[in-house]
């Protein structure tokens, strides 16, 4: 399935936070934690996912730290600030709302007879 650009990039935000709510990640860790999250249908690349950082960095819903992995690797790693556990909350009571809607939608059009 290809899921459109705009559906992907209006949920990023909400998947990044909800991932950093879990513990601090760096970017190829978020990256594959969206792929299994989705079972492989969201399909995350650095080019899409560093601006969404930075934006929520921006934003101050996240804070960056520079930290040595156990392979010796220097990575940026990522974490949910206050503000942005607030937002998160916010954005899923939102996500909520529209999910609820369209299934309620949907469910109505599969249980209606058909016209004509």
């Amino acid at each position: 399935m290809n899921i459109s650009k705009d559906l992907v990039a209006a949920s990023a935000g909400p998947l990044v936070l909800a991932i950093l709510a879990e513990g601090d990640s760096y970017g190829y860790a978020i990256i594959k934690r969206v792929g299994e999250l989705s079972r492989g249908q969201l399909r995350w690349t650095d080019g899409m996912l560093y601006p969404v950082l930075h934006r929520l960095e921006r934003l101050g819903y996240v804070e960056a730290r520079w930290a040595t992995a156990e392979t010796g690797r220097r990575r940026r790693y990522y974490r949910i600030t206050k503000a942005g556990q607030a937002h998160l909350e916010a954005q899923r009571q939102q996500w909520q709302v529209v999910d609820s809607t369209l299934r309620g939608l949907w469910r109505e059009r599969t249980q209606a007879p058909a016209l004509g």
